[in-house]
Parts: structure tokens; sequence; C-alpha cells
């Protein structure tokens, strides 16, 4: 199991949270999501075999936050 945080911006309420929570955590191989909003971090714990980080970074784009890399 891989563990990772990353920058998110554009997040700025319980919205915001249920939307990356949700969306990332139906993803194969996400076993958990935890979206920090003072810190605009989300972290995760994924599987890297099942599912790699550019993916999950993706789904969060898609719902029209900014991933910082």
């Amino acid at each position: 199991m891989s563990e990772n945080k990353l920058t998110v911006q554009g997040m700025s309420c319980a919205h915001c949270v249920h939307a990356i929570e949700s969306n990332v955590g139906k993803l194969d191989g996400v076993e958990s999501v935890k979206v920090n909003l003072e810190a605009e971090q989300v972290e995760i714990s994924y599987d890297g075999n099942a599912v790699s980080l550019e993916e999950i970074a993706d789904t969060i784009e898609d719902q029209g936050y900014d991933v910082v890399k």
C-alpha cells in the first residue's frame, strides 16, 4: 500500500471535501482518502499496482480543482 499527500487548490467547503473523497474513493485500489481544507492537502492510501497517482490527480482535477505538481 502506498501513501501520498497531494496539494490541491480551489477547495473551500464541505461540498469540495465530499466531491473529492467520494470520487477518488470510487477508484479501484484506493483504500482511503482524507481532505484537509486548511492545509489544502489530500491524503491518499492506495494500491500502486491498481491505480497510479496520476490517475488520482486526474480524478481530482476532473472535479474542478487544481493539483499542484
